[in-house]
């Protein structure tokens, strides 16, 4: 199978290395930026990648995934339908554009609209698509074993798109800023920096972990650690005096906000 990335920039970067795991998949490669192109080609490791143009890219590929800026995706897959595979599936990760731009840009063709967040690149991604009409059940099966190793996919209606990116592509940044502050007053506290990180990343990964294995609600694992007069309520008492669940929903809603005015600047 033969899997193209027109854009290697952050994301289209971070979905290429997680994908590349998977040496069965031939990867064909190309970025406006050639030497970006060729500095992931040599991190790789990959048997079969190779930088191609746009053109050969949509010529030769079974799936493309387009890692362009949003203001140029519609017309830049308006330009390469004409020279396209005709069973070329194209994946698009721009935010704000809908399926039905997309599908309105290449005709009757199978698009799937894909909304990813950077952990895709170390295998522990949250990525969220839709998929238009002309996808076909043998598509999304392919779609689905390609992106198995940058982490969990899961298909959502359009109308829920906007929420996911708030949450999970918006997340990572929420939650970068909380083990930065936590580890700030680990050194506030008299631990070094590197420790300080370090208990605070695991017992993130742990908490995570417990509500996912335990799938019990966070409030009743929360409330496993508060004993009576002890140091966890009195720390769980400064978060809610300070506002800590408010700042964590606000900043989701300010996310799923801005993400819609985006939606409708490009219509506009």
């Amino acid at each position: 199978m033969k899997v193209g990335f027109i854009g290697v920039g952050n994301m289209g970067g971070a979905l290429c290395k997680s994908i590349a795991s998977n040496t069965e998949i031939e990867l064909l490669i190309s970025n406006h930026s050639v030497a970006k192109a060729e500095g992931l080609l040599s991190q790789l490791n990959h048997p079969s990648a190779q930088l191609m143009d746009n053109e050969q890219i949509v010529a030769h590929s079974d799936f493309v995934f387009m890692g362009l800026k949003p203001a140029m995706m519609v017309s830049m897959l308006q330009q390469l339908t004409a020279v396209a595979n005709p069973k070329l599936t194209w994946i698009s990760m721009a935010a704000g554009i809908e399926l039905t731009a997309l599908t309105d840009a290449v005709g009757q063709q199978p698009v799937i609209r894909i909304m990813p967040n950077t952990p895709v690149e170390i295998g522990f991604g949250m990525t969220t698509y839709v998929a238009n009409e002309y996808v076909q059940s043998s598509n999304l099966k392919h779609f689905e074993a390609i992106m198995a190793p940058t982490g969990t996919v899961v298909a959502l209606p359009e109308s829920l798109m906007d929420a996911a990116t708030a949450i999970a592509g918006c997340g990572p940044a929420f939650v970068y800023q909380m083990i930065e502050a936590m580890s700030d007053v680990g050194v506030k506290i008299g631990l070094p920096r590197y420790l300080a990180q370090q208990l605070t990343v695991q017992t993130l990964i742990g908490a995570a972990q417990m509500v996912e294995q335990t799938q019990k609600h966070p409030g009743a694992l929360k409330d496993a650690v508060t004993s009576p007069g002890g140091s966890t309520i009195a720390g769980v008492t400064a978060l809610e005096a300070n506002g800590f669940r408010h700042a964590a929903i606000e900043a989701v809603l300010k996310a799923f906000e801005r993400t819609q005015q985006l939606k409708e600047e490009k219509r506009g």
